[in-house]
C-alpha cells in the first residue's frame, strides 16, 4: 500500500486526510516514483479550496523528488534507480509513491539532493520562464517583484540580480523585507498602498518595464501603475484571490500596457522546453548564483498544518513535505 493525502470535498486544510491507497502500477510511458520530498506551493491551496477544479476524491501536489522504482512499457527517458524530480500537472504529488508520465521527469544532477529538488522545481522553473521567456530581463533594468520573500520571489530576486537587474521587492512585513534584501533585492517595500510612488522615487520617474505579481486581486491595479509606457504586467498567481474583470481601456489610458497570465504548464508542455528550463535552473543553483532556501519542513501526513502556515503568510522561501 501507499499513503497519500486525499480530499473528498473542497474546503479548509482540515479536508485533507491521510489515507492508505493501492500502490499504482506504471502503465505504458509511465514511471513509478518513490517520493523522498514533496514541494508545497500555493497552487495546492487553489485545488484544495476548489478555485481550481479537480475530480474528487483527489490528491493535491504538483512537485516532488525521489527515486524511480519501476517503469512501464516504452519508457526511455528514465530507468529504475534514477534520482528524479518533476513539477506541473496532473496533481497527485502528496503521496509516498506515484505513477507519472516519464516524459515529465527530469534526472537530478549530482549535487542537488531530493529536498532541494522538491523545493526548487515548480518555483525555480517558474522563475526561469518569467525572467528568461515571458519577459527577458536585461542587465541595467529595474523590475518589481511582489511576494519577494516567498518561494518564487526569493529565486526571482537572486536570479534577476545575477542577470544584472535592480529588483524592487514588495513584501508584507519588515522581517520579510530583510529576507528579500539578503537575497538580491536592491529595495524592499513593505505593503503596496504607496508602491507606485515608491517606484517613481526609486526610478527617478521612469517606472519599470515589467512587474511580476503573484498576489492577484489586491495588487493588480497598483502593479499597473508601476509600469512605464508599453510595460508588461505579469500576473502569475492569485494569493489574494483572482483578479476581477476590468476594462481593457485602462491599459490604453495607463500607457498602452500589456498584461499576461502565464503558466508553467504552457511553457514546459514540450519535453525539450521542460528539459531546457530545468537544466538552466540546475545551472544557476549549482553555480551558487541562486540558493534554494528550504525554510520549513512538515511531515507529509501533516500537510494541513503546512497549508495553514502558508495561507497565514507564516512561511518564507520554500517548504517541503517529507513522506
Amino acid at each position: 500500500m501507499t499513503q497519500a493525502i486525499r480530499i473528498h470535498a473542497n474546503g479548509g486544510p482540515d479536508v485533507m486526510l491521510w489515507e492508505d491507497v493501492p500502490t499504482p502500477e506504471p502503465g505504458p510511458g509511465e514511471a513509478l516514483v518513490r517520493h523522498e520530498a514533496v514541494g508545497l506551493n500555493y497552487i495546492d491551496v487553489y485545488f484544495r479550496t476548489g478555485l481550481y477544479k479537480a475530480p474528487l476524491p483527489s490528491t493535491p501536489g504538483m512537485e516532488a523528488a525521489g527515486v524511480v522504482v519501476a517503469v512501464g512499457a516504452g519508457v526511455t527517458e528514465v530507468k529504475p534507480g534514477d534520482r528524479v524530480a518533476y513539477a506541473g500537472g496532473p496533481i497527485g504529488a502528496y503521496a509516498t509513491e506515484r505513477a507519472i508520465a516519464a516524459d515529465r521527469l527530469v534526472v537530478l544532477p549530482d549535487g542537488i539532493d531530493a529536498k532541494t529538488g522538491a523545493a526548487m522545481m515548480l518555483q525555480g522553473m517558474t522563475a526561469q520562464y518569467l525572467l528568461r521567456r515571458t519577459y527577458a530581463v536585461k542587465s541595467g533594468e529595474t523590475i518589481v517583484v511582489h511576494a519577494a520573500a516567498g518561494g518564487v520571489g526569493l529565486i526571482l530576486c537572486q536570479w534577476a540580480k545575477h542577470l544584472g537587474a535592480t529588483v524592487i521587492g514588495v513584501v508584507s512585513t519588515p522581517a520579510k523585507a530583510e529576507l528579500a534584501l539578503a537575497h538580491g533585492a536592491a529595495h524592499a517595500i513593505v505593503g503596496h498602498a504607496d508602491l507606485p510612488a515608491q517606484v517613481k522615487r526609486i526610478t527617478g520617474g521612469a517606472m519599470v518595464p515589467v512587474v511580476y505579481d503573484s498576489v492577484g486581486r489586491d495588487t493588480f491595479m497598483t502593479s499597473l501603475d508601476c509600469l512605464a509606457p508599453l510595460g508588461l504586467m505579469v500576473s502569475y498567481g492569485n494569493a489574494s484571490g483572482p483578479v476581477a474583470t476590468f476594462d481593457l481601456g485602462v491599459l490604453a489610458a495607463k500607457g498602452s500596457l500589456y498584461v499576461t497570465r502565464p503558466t508553467l504548464a504552457t511553457y514546459t508542455s514540450k519535453r525539450s522546453d521542460l528539459v531546457a528550463t530545468a537544466n538552466e535552473l540546475f545551472g544557476v543553483v549549482k553555480s551558487g548564483a541562486v540558493k534554494i532556501r528550504v525554510n520549513q519542513t512538515f511531515p507529509l501526513s501533516q500537510a494541513a498544518a503546512a497549508h495553514t502556515a502558508l495561507e497565514a503568510r507564516q512561511t518564507t522561501g520554500s517548504t517541503v513535505l517529507i513522506p
